[in-house]
């Protein structure tokens, strides 16, 4: 599983009403980093591959994250069978160990002509087998 990191520091448009990160703010993060870690994968590969649409989320927070902060956001592919994969995404506080929130994201693959579910390739089976995860 080949895992992916962005650093981002927090500002006042992503806080709440209690001036930490706002929880809607933490799932479009997951989908930035899900969306930016995919292009990276297939950066230089000519197939073309289907789509991927979320089917849930579980988020989990483990402290608050405030204006300043620097979060380092790891995410991997977990699992990738049948139609659907699991993506996990962890929020860490700067370099540290120190972790803030984590979720795990099912997608679903779909056919980019008929937006059907579709069974996960061999094609893309490979591309997400590339390296062993490492937080």
């Amino acid at each position: 599983m080949t895992s992916f990191e962005q650093t981002l520091t927090v500002t006042s448009d992503h806080l709440d009403e209690l001036q930490h990160v706002n929880n809607v703010q933490y799932l479009q993060w997951v989908q930035d980093v899900a969306g930016a870690h995919w292009q990276h994968l297939i950066r230089d590969n000519p197939t073309e591959f289907g789509l991927w649409v979320v089917r849930s989320h579980h988020i989990e927070y483990k402290r608050q994250a405030k204006l300043g902060d620097t979060l380092r956001v790891v995410t991997h592919v977990a699992t990738a069978e049948g139609f659907q994969s699991e993506r996990r995404v962890l929020f860490f506080l700067g370099d540290t160990k120190t972790l803030v929130a984590e979720c795990s994201t099912q997608w679903c693959y779909l056919d980019p002509k008929t937006q059907k579910l579709l069974r996960i390739p061999p094609e893309v089976q490979a591309v997400f087998a590339k390296t062993s995860f490492r937080a």
